[in-house]
């Protein structure tokens, strides 16, 4: 992880993520074209936040921790580029899965 994105702390139940990239080639080497490629909805957490309090004031952790890999919705996130990487910001709630090994 660069130092540039270690200083980025997500607030409230915010999660930052870089998201998995399609491949560029097939098995045999051949260049895939940018449209033909699949789009990836699995990402890695990178950083998240502390957690957003609920209506009685009591603050509620993020259900995710850094490095974890999740399932993301097809649309949505802030994107945030960093140098040549880009990363995403969701809420907490926008996450559609963990995913294990």
């Amino acid at each position: 992880m660069s130092g540039a994105v270690k200083r980025i702390i997500p607030l409230f139940d915010r999660v930052l993520i870089q998201k998995f990239k399609a491949p560029e080639r097939t098995a045999s080497g051949l260049f895939i074209p940018e449209k033909a490629q699949e789009t990836l909805n699995e990402g890695v957490v990178v950083a998240v936040g502390p957690g957003a309090a609920d209506k009685d004031g009591v603050l509620r952790p993020v259900a995710v921790k850094e490095g974890e890999r999740v399932l993301l919705p097809s649309y949505g996130g802030s994107s945030v580029k960093i140098g040549e990487k880009e990363y995403f910001l969701y809420k907490d709630s926008e996450l559609l899965a963990r995913l294990e090994n």
